[in-house]
C-alpha cells in the first residue's frame, strides 16, 4: 500500500518533496505516514495475514472499536483528498 500511495502521490504532485511550503509538506508527509500505519495495521491485525498464534507470553492484542473508527475515517479522508485532487487537475 505505501508503494502504491507513493506512486499516486508523486503522479498527482502530492509528494512532500514536490512542495516548498512547510505546512503543506508536513501535511503531505503526515498522509504518507498515515498510509504506512494503515498498511501495518492491516498486516498485523487483520485476517489477511495470519500472525503467529497467541501464546501465554505474547497474547494477541486487538485494536478497539475506536481504533477501527480512526483508521476507517483517516483512510476515507486520504482517499477523498486523492480523488478530489485528481478531479481538480482536470483528469477525471
Amino acid at each position: 500500500m505505501p508503494k502504491l500511495y507513493g506512486a499516486v502521490a508523486r503522479g498527482l504532485k502530492l509528494a512532500p518533496d514536490q512542495h516548498r511550503e512547510e505546512p503543506i509538506r508536513a501535511i503531505l508527509g503526515g498522509a504518507m505516514n498515515l498510509v504506512n500505519g494503515l498498511g501495518t495495521l492491516r498486516n498485523r491485525f487483520s485476517d489477511a495475514h495470519a500472525d503467529d498464534p497467541p501464546t501465554d507470553e505474547r497474547p494477541r492484542v486487538r485494536p478497539s472499536p475506536r481504533h477501527a473508527s480512526l483508521a476507517v475515517n483517516a483512510a476515507g479522508a486520504v482517499a477523498t483528498f486523492l480523488v478530489e485532487t485528481y478531479q481538480e487537475r482536470g483528469k477525471g
